[in-house]
């Protein structure tokens, strides 16, 4: 552990300290520091605790903070441990050394003589070496995680080694307030939720609709231009598949179950689509020359997250996935992996997320893998060699791999520096295993194929919460669900107006997508013109048409783009509005 982070784990420590003068009843959960800063899992009891209550907290701990006391660790038996935590009736920590071996040496680390506190550490050696920091936010969260387990008060903040990177963070952070997708999707009216629906299950808005379908359509044209093949599949499934292809052992607790009255049979809603591509490539005989075989399908699956990690799109439990699977030769991965990492590339080049991480995931030790060993061992030599080959920047992480296989995960860099895991490539040796998939090989004999499990964007759900904040609404002109709005000064333009719409419906724009049809509409209320541009600039319109009087005497369209205006004369209009690619 770095200085910086002592430091905010020490913070961690005097934040509790700071409560427990405050609120003397409080118990305490865990408090580690993560990226940024730290945070403490609380149990207020009775006391109701918001944000508005953080300024107190913090300036309590800044008087801790002033006296610079220092941070000793002191090593103790679990018997001793457990006599202090029921001293201090700190049910939480007792659950917590209950869990320790009877042998364990377990450390304490004094703050003075002001609080002390179960810990590994490390820590500052006294209060004098913490830098600036502040107290951010609140949030619940359950003990342990687990949402049948009580909910505790978590207190969030921050901590850096100078005042300039603490204000450059809550610079950023309010920014990122501002690009919230859940605000704008609101803002822009993308999509919604309803409680007769259910939590995590999100509706999408004509607009929102329009928006998910061109980033799943763009998804899908890339991968069509590489001899994928589009299938489909039912959305509920016997639950024998997933028992086969291992996911029911492994998730079997995340699967929405469905009970047929009639044939008394359990299916299960669809929590991936892979098991299912097997069947479909199982369904008739494969030989060498079939190979490799690609399948791709953008479908909705269903997974049944905890309520407490529900967040916008972020994370919901109808999730609609850009999946692909291919199954070929051994022989052929390279080439395979190689048309993938293109495609990854240029989609998210075309998205303004051109700085893009790979991680590659492989297994630990861990007794939660599936398959051969030596198998993994050559899959993750392989894909390492991948991401040689095709000269990504990339960085190696165990403990990351699907059950199944090591995979690629493509790390994208948004516009406030924020990394989000979006794009996958992963090789799986297990499933066609588990499947008995196999094709006739050059010789006459059966072999196994390779799978090799892909999603562009993933989540479009998830994908959609990252670009709305990535862009902070203001999507290009190819994906803007409304490219342009026309408004009028007053009704004596409407002919002129007819000739614009008139071009308008002829334009057809290529790029990224062949015959995408402009969208646009037209707004010719009564209301003033000043409200009418105020109103398109909310919905961050690309392109504002004006039109008024002047613009019919010179035959020419005002055009209000969001940095600059331009006046084009009506027989450029097509032309012009094509280059605002």
């Amino acid at each position: 552990m770095g200085k910086t982070e002592e430091m905010r784990h020490t913070l961690s420590h005097v934040l509790a300290a700071a409560v427990r003068e405050l609120y003397p009843n409080a118990k305490f959960g865990i408090g580690p520091a993560i990226e940024d800063g730290f945070y403490y899992d609380i149990d207020f009891g009775d006391t109701k605790i918001t944000d508005a209550d953080l300024n107190k907290i913090e300036k309590k701990m800044r008087g801790i903070i002033a006296r610079k006391l220092p941070m000793e660790k002191r090593v103790v038996t679990k018997a001793e441990a457990l006599n202090w935590a029921r001293d201090e009736k700190q049910d939480y920590k007792i659950e917590l050394i209950k869990e320790l071996p009877e042998s364990a040496e377990i450390s304490f680390y004094d703050m003075g003589d002001l609080f002390t506190d179960l810990c590994k550490g490390p820590h500052v050696k006294d209060l004098s070496e913490i830098g600036p920091f502040k107290l951010v936010r609140i949030a619940g969260a359950y003990w342990r995680g687990d949402e049948k387990r009580p909910m505790l008060t978590r207190i969030y903040g921050v901590a850096f080694d100078t005042e300039k990177e603490l204000d450059e963070y809550l610079k950023r952070q309010e920014e990122a307030k501002k690009r919230d997708h859940r605000k704008l999707g609101k803002e822009l009216d993308l999509f919604c939720f309803s409680d007769l629906v259910g939590a995590g299950l999100p509706l999408f808005t004509p607009r929102g609709t329009e928006l998910r379908e061109l980033m799943a359509n763009y998804s899908l044209s890339l991968r069509g231009r590489e001899g994928f093949k589009k299938v489909w599949t039912p959305h509920i499934t016997k639950t024998d598949l997933y028992k086969t292809s291992g996911h029911y052992a492994k998730f079997g607790d995340e699967l929405f179950m469905v009970h047929s009255q009639v044939s008394g049979e359990d299916f299960a809603m669809k929590p991936m689509n892979c098991p299912h591509h097997a069947q479909i490539f199982a369904s008739r005989p494969r030989t060498y020359r079939d190979m490799p075989v690609r399948y791709m399908e953008a479908t909705t699956d269903y997974r049944d997250e905890k309520t407490g990690e529900l967040g916008g799109l972020s994370r919901v439990r109808s999730l609609t996935q850009d999946d692909s699977h291919v199954f070929c030769r051994n022989d052929q991965i390279k080439e395979e992996v190689k048309k993938l990492v293109g495609i990854v590339k240029e989609l998210y080049e075309t998205m303004g997320m051109q700085k893009l991480r790979a991680r590659l995931s492989y297994r630990s030790d861990e007794d939660k893998y599936l398959g051969d060993k030596k198998l993994w061992e050559m899959s993750q030599k392989q894909i390492k060699q991948a991401a040689i080959d095709n000269h990504l920047d990339y960085f190696e992480q165990e403990g990351e791999a699907a059950f199944y296989g090591p995979k690629i995960d493509f790390m994208a860099e948004d516009a406030l520096g924020r990394e989000h895991q979006l794009a996958t490539i992963q090789l799986d040796f297990v499933q066609p295993e588990r499947f008995g998939l196999e094709f006739t090989n050059q010789k006459g004999e059966k072999e196994r194929p390779v799978m090799i499990h892909h999603a562009t964007l993933g989540s479009i759900e998830r994908f959609l919460s990252v670009f709305i904040e990535h862009t902070g609404g203001w999507f290009p002109f190819w994906c803007a669900p409304e490219q342009v709005r026309i408004v009028t000064v007053n009704n004596q333009v409407n002919d002129y107006v007819t000739k614009i719409t008139d071009i308008l419906d002829k334009i057809v724009l290529d790029k990224p997508l062949k015959y995408n049809e402009l969208r646009y509409t037209v707004d010719d209320s009564d209301d003033s013109l000043g409200k009418k541009i105020r109103r398109a600039t909310a919905m961050k319109i690309p392109a504002v048409l004006v039109v008024g009087p002047k613009d019919v005497e010179d035959k020419i369209v005002s055009i209000r783009l969001r940095d600059k205006e331009d006046k084009v004369k009506l027989t450029k209009l097509a032309e012009y509005l094509k280059e605002l690619k």
